[in-house]
């Protein structure tokens, strides 16, 4: 093939590669592992655009890398197919969300193979799957045998705390367990029914159901994760939200709060990365202070980290959501305190976390006692304290804290000085440490560190708080009142008192598969869609469990499946996870950062303490891809009356006129000149029935800007567009040529063109113009090969760091060179295929193969080994500067003796001519940098 035609070479060796299963990979090798995984994507139907595959080109080039450096890879794909989406477009259409979904996964297989990506397919999973969502199932029900032992400092099995509570009860217990477990002995847990045995256990599984407050949509009929939610609306439909108490299932990952943060200091990630983890995690410490309520038996409980500003307490605030609120309100607040919770309802909770400006809130009538001096405090309530985090009330101190400060200012309460060091506390808040404490009670004239240790021991010794280390972190909701996600495989029977309780299906009962529903949508009495199901309960004739797992419950584990995805009894084999172990290589986007990563770490830990897998940490490498984001073209319309007949000015001369600037579909715009014809006849919307277009040098020039891609700015460009013009060696190419991975930048489809002609001139090293096969079993010249090697120097340098954009510039520079001095050195020329092939593996396969090699191998091939002899320079050419300015230049070699460079410096004529006769009265010779010949 003298001619390169990218359709027909990289089709040639897409089928190639899946009909011989090249990069199908066993579970046991001579070779070492390498576990290169990509965060698997959702199939929506929008498809591939241009910038989704960028994280996939970059695990592809190094999964290929590893391969040619003797590894055995793993490099799998499948598709996180429970979710929303699905789900709201079978709403819209009653077609069943598995049709859709079925049909999205084909058509992004079909993208993902067009760009000739290294995958395993046999490997594929996919999380809607009851193959796969029966073991997702099984986690779950082992997380409700287990219980969380803070003194072993893991999960353990059930039965271990049950034979504790048999011997000894549970005082000595350390277990991270609901906060209202009452003390019990050993006589009384022995003599209580099976059924209060088993509630009792109930306040300890790792997995739960409680009462908690979400983002309930009536819109989608279902709670939503505050990713979900913005503005008060659902990110998806605008459909309003409100902060609904609701029995939900939930997990508890704050048990595994404090080894969340410590293993971050075992992984590679970006500090930036780790750092959001710790700011989600939250680690406080401080000390539980308990305020009794005047007039009410109950107390409320504060975790303060600051409780050495108690004396400075005037007022107290509690979440609306505050169990005690209903309690303590006076029948004369009822009003207020009704109309605001209504009003913060409509709020999510990180529109509630995120406005620092407003002040608000409502007074409930009732007052809090201070324990260290009995005074009243009034109690608020207040938005921007939150029911889930801490213990869901504030203690506000205004002299030491501005938001206290400035619900004080706006309620007219006390400001009181706790430290002699406090300034200007009558205009700001001041929350210094230093200084000595005053207005303080039993800490005057105490420092900061003195004080802590006075009170705590004070809070302890009156059995009224204690010391604590609190997390921001909180237990994940782990229900959704949706159809499309794994069904829990729990069913309820009622107890004595006719209260359901929730029960495991067995091992062998599993999957508990999504039955069939007539719509998905809740029932008419608010139950889930699950509740529509015809006939679908528990052999015993129970209820199940009508909630649906979260999306984030199948991506919690995923890799592990991959790794022996068609094992039917188990999630996978001893023998698989003990060899794959980890993921070395972890690459997807930074919104995963305190979401997926999270969970996906507190599962993997989960399944670390109880033995089924053996790292504690699942990912050891950890990089997250910038976005690449679209480039706007718009057209500039005239503003007028009458839009049937629009005028449309070109851009540079829009600014004689008003217009309305309008987004175009950048598919029909080149070096942003926009194909009128194409314009007229897919955007009637806007162009009316006759349009006048007036043009710049006979042309309608767009205006442009940069920014995210997405439908509704008509900047998507398909990579399908791409790879049938330019072919996807090109596009793997470009994308990475762009700039840094981790960096955003725009695409600009007129900046492919650089990275076509480097694919045809690569080309022309093989084939002359007139077609002529030019390589030779001819030996390298010494310049072809100080080309190659400084050029799989650079590549290997930059592979290893992952700057695949310098690679690129480099190949490109490598390939210039060897054409400019007409390298036909097969010796060289094969190397360079192998280097560049984890890149543009499908023209580096095609010349592989005419290069006489066995067909279809070249990620069979080794990586070429650079050579010091040939990236070392033996000479150096060196400035010659006469007085401070460059005049001159001379080249030696380096082992040149510094007085034979000052001879032959003064020797050389240019030089003798500046000087103009005058004798120097000094050479300076820097040695490979610079002659400075002083006159």
């Amino acid at each position: 093939m003298s001619d390169y035609s990218h359709r027909e070479i990289e089709q040639k060796w897409q089928q190639y590669w899946e009909s011989h299963g090249t990069f199908q990979v066993e579970n046991q090798s001579e070779l070492p592992k390498y576990y290169v995984l990509d965060m698997f994507p959702y199939p929506s139907g929008a498809g591939l655009h241009v910038g989704h595959p960028l994280g996939y080109i970059a695990s592809d080039i190094y999964s290929r890398y590893k391969r040619l450096k003797g590894f055995n890879v793993l490099h799998p794909m499948g598709f996180d197919s429970f979710g929303l989406p699905a789900e709201q477009y079978a709403i819209q259409t009653g077609q069943h969300p598995a049709i859709t979904t079925e049909q999205n996964i084909t058509r992004y297989i079909e993208q993902l193979k067009n760009l000739g990506f290294s995958y395993d397919w046999k490997r594929e999973v996919r999380t809607s799957e009851p193959d796969y969502y029966k073991w997702t199932q099984w986690i779950f029900t082992e997380l409700f045998k287990s219980w969380y032992n803070n003194d072993s400092g893991k999960a353990e099995p059930i039965g271990s705390l049950i034979s504790i509570f048999e011997k000894s009860g549970n005082k000595g217990v350390n277990a991270t367990c609901d906060e209202d477990t009452s003390i019990f002995t050993a006589e009384e847990w022995n003599s209580w029914s099976e059924e209060d045995q088993y509630k009792l256990t109930l306040k300890y599984r790792l997995t739960y159901v409680a009462d908690a407050t979400v983002n309930w949509c009536a819109g989608l009929g279902s709670v939503l994760s505050n990713d979900e939610v913005k503005d008060g609306v659902s990110e998806r439909g605008g459909f309003p939200v409100v902060q609904k108490l609701m029995r939900q299932w939930m997990m508890r990952i704050t048990a595994y709060a404090q080894r969340l943060i410590d293993g971050l200091d075992t992984v590679d990630w970006t500090e930036s990365l780790k750092e959001q983890q710790r700011n989600w995690i939250g680690r406080s410490v401080g000390a539980l202070v308990k305020f009794g309520i005047d007039g009410h038996e109950q107390n409320i409980e504060v975790f303060t980290t600051r409780v050495d500003t108690i004396y400075g307490v005037t007022f107290m605030v509690l979440a609306p959501e505050h169990e005690l609120v209903d309690i303590i309100t006076t029948p004369g607040q009822r009003g207020d305190i009704d109309a605001y919770i209504a009003t913060t309802k409509k709020k999510s909770e990180r529109d509630r976390m995120s406005d620092v400006k407003t002040v608000s809130g409502a007074f409930t009538g009732a007052y809090a006692l201070n324990p260290f001096n009995d005074e009243k405090i009034p109690v608020y309530i207040a938005d921007y304290v939150l029911a889930g985090y801490g213990t869901g009330a504030v203690m506000a101190v205004p002299s030491g804290d501005q938001r206290d400060w400035n619900f004080a200012q706006h309620f007219n309460l006390p400001i009181i000085p706790i430290l002699d060091s406090q300034k200007e506390i009558e205009t700001q808040a001041d929350s210094t440490k230093e200084g000595h404490y005053i207005n303080s009670g039993i800490i005057n004239g105490l420092t900061f560190h003195e004080a802590n240790k006075v009170l705590i021991n004070w809070l302890e010794e009156k059995g009224v708080g204690k010391g604590k280390i609190n997390y921001r972190l909180r237990d994940a909701v782990f229900s959704r009142q949706r159809y499309w996600g794994e069904p829990v495989p729990v069913f309820y029977k009622n107890d004595s008192t006719g209260q359901p309780l929730p029960y495991l299906l067995e091992n062998g009962e599993l999957p508990l598969n999504l039955p069939e529903v007539d719509k998905y949508l809740p029932t008419e009495n608010g139950e889930p869609p699950l509740g529509r199901a015809q006939d679908w309960a528990h052999g015993s004739g129970s209820g199940y469990e009508l909630s649906t797992m979260p999306g984030w419950a199948g991506s919690s584990w995923y890799w592990y499946r991959y790794m022996d995805p068609k094992n039917q009894e188990e999630f996978a084999s001893k023998e698989a996870i003990d060899y794959w172990r980890d993921v070395d290589l972890y690459i997807g986007g930074t919104e995963h950062a305190t979401g997926h990563l999270l969970y996906s770490r507190f599962w993997n830990k989960f399944m670390k303490d109880r033995g089924f897998v053996p790292e504690e940490e699942p990912f050891k490498k950890l990089i997250n891809q910038g976005m690449i984001q679209g480039r706007s073209n718009f057209v500039y319309r005239v503003k007028g009356d009458d839009y049937s007949s629009p005028v449309f000015v070109s851009a540079g001369l829009r600014s004689e006129y008003e217009v309305s600037a309008l987004h175009v579909d950048v598919n029909i715009v080149e070096n942003d000149v926009l194909d009128v014809e194409k314009f007229k006849a897919t955007r009637k919307d806007i162009v009316g029935e006759n349009p006048t277009f007036i043009l710049e040098d006979g042309k309608y020039v767009c205006g442009v800007e940069v920014e995210k891609m997405s439908k509704s700015k008509f900047n998507v460009v398909n990579p399908d567009d791409i790879v049938e013009r330019y072919g996807a060696d090109t596009l793997r190419l470009y994308e990475m040529f762009l700039g840094p991975l981790e960096q955003a930048k725009p695409w600009n489809t007129n900046g492919i063109d650089g990275t076509y002609r480097f694919i045809r001139k690569l080309w022309r090293l093989f084939y002359n113009d007139a077609g002529q096969w030019m390589v030779k079993d001819i030996p390298a010249k010494p310049e072809e090969l100080k080309i190659l090697h400084k050029t799989i120097k650079k590549i290997e340098e930059d592979i290893e760091n992952f700057s695949f954009n310098t690679a690129v510039s480099a190949f490109m520079v490598c390939v210039n060179e060897l054409g400019a001095i007409k390298c036909q050195s097969k010796a060289v020329l094969q190397e360079l295929v192998v280097l560049l092939s984890p890149y543009a593996p499908h023209i580096s396969e095609e010349l592989w193969d005419l290069l006489g090699n066995e067909k279809g191998m070249v990620s069979k091939a080794a990586f070429p080994k650079w050579e010091l002899q040939h990236v070392t320079d033996s000479v150096f050419e060196y400035p010659i500067q006469i007085n401070g300015k460059v005049r001159a230049s001379l080249t030696f070699a380096l082992d040149t003796p510094v007085s034979d460079i000052e001879r032959e410096v003064l020797a050389d004529e240019t030089v003798q001519r500046w000087m103009e006769g005058k004798a120097p009265k000094k050479v300076i010779v820097v040695p490979k940098r610079i002659v400075n010949v002083v006159i």
